[in-house]
């Protein structure tokens, strides 16, 4: 039965012991999901939903959307039992769900027409939500001449234009570049501060433990397998929240400390006196580039033939005819790996830079492995796993499930398989897609033996 201060009208979504279970193929029983979720979503509040792998984060949202029942267990919105679909809400995914035949003016207005609103009002308003999400201009595009920032902004039209009581968000920006989700993200969180957001209140799943303390007012994080709630952390830092502040270090340490230690009780009581993050974080838990050897070594040698080994990034962008989205992953490459510096929309490659993009191919490979095990810690953590077993080989999905600690499994994927071409260029593993296994490299020549600058020999 709902509780009195279940009932408030602050309160605009609660889940009240819910619990969630599926069938296993051949009648063996049920896989349990969620276990006793208990959640209030209150007016005027962002709350992240965090948890690992198996915590149940996407099938809670799902519940609390209507979109599939709870087993046991049962949701309110807005004060009354949740039958089917929930009106309150509206759902920003991961992928960009458009419709390819539809522009963008015809996608955003979908909800609208499904609700049976007029033709001039939903015009109207979807045209709003299009000025608010910045894409005027793009009325009459269709998906296929977006880029994937512009994608996920119609995805947040769609679901402004319904003005929701409570906007989910479910990773919205994973599947972006990390400079495009990073702006997204900015925007997003700047229309919340101006108070001109179009919902009461927002509800986000996310991996990234950074992005929940910057969005977030409130992080509750789950437990898995099966998923419920282990505690919550209020993010007690005045909006916008700074990632300068020292506060805010200390609470994504926290998290990141009881995310990691699954046996640890989450009090939500964070001292500032943590850990430093170098001494906890996981190399899998750092996103690389997904960008080739090739493009990077590609862009350094154009670079280093204008003056002073400098460019203007957006000239580079236009003589490349590259959009600047696609140019900019391979800076983010060059810059981690220490070939390049990024100032005021100028590219310089630094020493190291210039002597990669102008030596032999053979020397090239011996600086690319110096600065991948300087710069990449997932790179060489792999070589000293791969070092520690007798056959020198592990299966891929060892590495496989570190990464989806962190990322989502399509992400995980992807931040193998950049992994794998950065180190098979450097020699410093194999991989047998046949066999699933990686395989030290016979030609590693270990960690040790730095290239000096200057030096041409192929030695």
């Amino acid at each position: 039965m709902m509780t009195e201060a279940t009932s408030t009208n602050l309160n605009l979504i609660a889940v009240e012991q819910v619990s969630k279970s599926f069938p296993l193929p051949d009648g063996k029983g049920e896989f349990t999901v969620l276990s006793g979720v208990s959640l209030i979503v209150k007016s005027g509040e962002v709350v992240a939903l965090l948890g690992r792998s198996g915590s149940g984060k996407s099938t809670l949202l799902r519940i609390m959307a209507g979109l599939i029942p709870p087993s046991e267990g049962q949701v309110f919105s807005s004060g009354k039992p949740l039958r089917g679909a929930n009106n309150d809400v509206a759902m920003v995914f991961q992928s960009f769900a458009l419709l390819p035949w539809l522009t963008v003016l015809e996608n955003v207005e979908l909800g609208l027409e499904a609700r049976g609103v007029k033709r001039e009002e939903r015009r109207q308003r979807a045209l709003k939500a299009i000025d608010l999400v910045g894409l005027d201009g793009f009325e009459s595009a269709y998906p296929k001449e977006l880029s994937g920032g512009m994608k996920q902004r119609v995805g947040f039209a769609r679901a402004f234009v319904l003005e929701p009581q409570v906007l989910f968000m479910d990773e919205p920006f994973s599947a972006l570049d990390v400079l495009t989700s990073e702006n997204l993200r900015g925007e997003i969180d700047d229309l919340w501060n101006a108070k001109t957001f179009p919902s009461k209140s927002i509800l986000i799943v996310t991996h990234n433990i950074e992005e929940a303390v910057f969005l977030a007012d409130r992080v509750v994080i789950l437990g898995s397998n099966p998923g419920r709630i282990r505690g919550e952390v209020m993010i007690d830092l005045p909006r916008p929240h700074d990632r300068t502040h020292p506060r805010f270090a200390s609470l994504v340490d926290y998290i990141y400390t009881v995310m990691t230690n699954p046996e640890i009780e989450v009090t939500g009581k964070v001292s500032d006196k943590t850990v430093p993050p170098s001494e906890i974080a996981s190399p899998y838990a750092i996103a690389l580039p997904h960008v080739r050897v090739g493009g990077i070594s590609g862009l350094l040698e154009l670079i280093v033939d204008r003056p002073s080994g400098t460019d203007d990034i957006p000239r580079l962008a236009d003589r490349l005819q590259l959009a600047v989205d696609d140019l900019l992953p391979i800076l983010d490459a060059a810059v981690l790996l220490g070939f390049a510096e990024v100032s005021q929309g100028d590219v310089r490659l630094t020493e190291i830079g210039q002597d990669f993009a102008t030596t032999t191919i053979l020397r090239s490979k011996d600086i690319f492995r110096q600065q991948v095990l300087t710069h990449v810690p997932v790179l060489s953590s792999i070589v000293q796993t791969l070092q520690e077993k007798r056959s020198g080989s592990m299966r891929a999905d060892f590495f496989l499930d570190l990464w989806d600690e962190h990322f989502p499994h399509e992400e995980a994927e992807r931040q193998f398989a950049t992994t794998v071409d950065w180190g098979r260029y450097a020699e410093l593993f194999e991989y047998d897609a046949g066999e699933g296994r990686l395989y030290l490299s016979e030609t590693n020549p270990g960690l040790e033996h730095p290239v000096p600058l200057g030096s041409n020999q192929d030695g």
